[in-house]
C-alpha cells in the first residue's frame, strides 16, 4: 500500500517562498512519474508540476507557476519536492502529490492529506 505524506506548507507573505515535500512509502518510487497538484477554494484540483521517473530530467509546469515553481526528486529518500518562489495570493491552496499514470495527468493513488499553503499579507 503506497502512502503519500505531504509537508512544508504554511502562511507566507506575497513574494515569499516555501518548499513542499512529499514522502512516498510502500512502492518503487524511482520508477514513478510524479506530480504536484493543488486545490484552491471553490476550484477543481489542478496539476501544477510534473517530473519524469528516474533522474527526473524532464519537468513540466502549468503556465500559472512557470518560472516560479521548481519540482525535483530525491530517489534515495523517496521524496519529491516543490520549491515555490515569488508566491502570490492566487497560489493559496491545499497542495497534494501523487504518482502520475504513464503519459497522462491522471493521479494513480488515493490522495494524501495534503499541505495547506496560504499566501496573504
Amino acid at each position: 500500500q503506497v502512502q503519500l505524506v505531504e509537508s512544508g506548507g504554511g502562511l507566507v507573505q506575497p513574494g515569499g517562498s516555501l518548499r513542499l515535500s512529499c514522502a512516498v512509502s510502500g512502492g518503487i518510487f524511482s520508477i514513478y512519474d510524479m506530480g504536484w497538484y493543488r486545490r484552491a477554494p471553490g476550484k477543481q484540483r489542478e496539476l501544477v508540476a510534473r517530473i519524469d521517473s528516474g533522474s527526473g530530467s524532464r519537468t513540466n509546469y502549468a503556465d500559472s507557476v512557470k518560472g516560479r515553481f521548481t519540482i525535483s526528486r530525491d530517489n534515495a529518500k523517496n521524496t519529491v519536492y516543490l520549491q515555490m518562489n515569488n508566491l502570490k495570493p492566487e497560489d493559496t491552496a491545499v497542495y497534494y502529490c501523487n504518482r502520475l499514470r504513464i503519459g497522462t495527468d491522471v493521479p494513480f493513488y488515493s490522495w494524501g492529506q495534503g499541505t495547506q499553503v496560504t499566501v496573504s499579507s
